[in-house]
């Protein structure tokens, strides 16, 4: 009995898939069948396009969120204030922030949040590099943004005492994110009044 390549390759193809979050079996089966069936072409441009991203997509040196030059473009963009400095959890919440066009400053992305259960430390989030910002003398307030979730407000308050040494206002966002909420599915409107009333720690 010989073996079936293509039906390996298929079976790669739905395993390769299911790397992504929210994605199982059926799902996998229905996205690789739709782009084999009726998107080849569009299938190319996907493969070619994540390959790039993933060759050449990197970590911003001062904010650390996520870009294909030394410094991401609100780093690099002299018209933001870098005096504000917001620290979130993932560049999604960048990305969120940035299209409620609710801050002009500038962030500092953790990639992660104090997790003991997961292994997730304080050197894994970056707090030297913003340790750094934060002791120049320009950060005037440090917004913490983190998620209301149980991890997230333990990093909070790791970030509080990790700017209290400094002449640093330290604020978080207020009322508006439910608890347990996540930045990235919050309504413009809700983190907009978040964003503006956001209360001194």
């Amino acid at each position: 009995m010989h073996a079936n390549p293509s039906g390996d390759l298929l079976s790669r193809l739905l395993a390769a898939l299911q790397v992504l979050p929210g994605v199982g079996p059926r799902s996998a089966q229905r996205m690789a069948l739709h782009l084999l069936q009726h998107e080849r072409q569009g299938g190319k441009l996907l493969a070619d396009t994540l390959q790039q991203a993933i060759d050449r997509v990197g970590h911003c040196k001062t904010c650390r969120n996520l870009t294909t030059e030394q410094q991401c473009g609100v780093c690099s963009n002299p018209e933001r204030d870098n005096t504000l400095i917001c620290a979130v959890e993932s560049p999604a919440d960048v990305m969120a922030l940035e299209q409620a066009g609710v801050f002009s400053g500038c962030y500092f992305v953790l990639l992660g949040r104090l997790s003991p259960l997961d292994g997730i430390g304080p050197d894994d989030l970056g707090f030297e590099m913003l340790v750094k910002r934060l002791s120049d003398g320009q950060v005037r307030e440090l917004i913490i943004a983190t998620n209301t979730s149980v991890e997230g407000e333990a990093t909070a308050h790791y970030l509080y005492e990790l700017a209290r040494p400094y002449p640093v206002k330290v604020s978080r966002l207020a009322q508006g994110v439910p608890l347990g909420g996540e930045l990235e599915y919050v309504d413009r409107s809700t983190l907009a009044l978040s964003f503006n009333n956001r209360a001194p720690v």
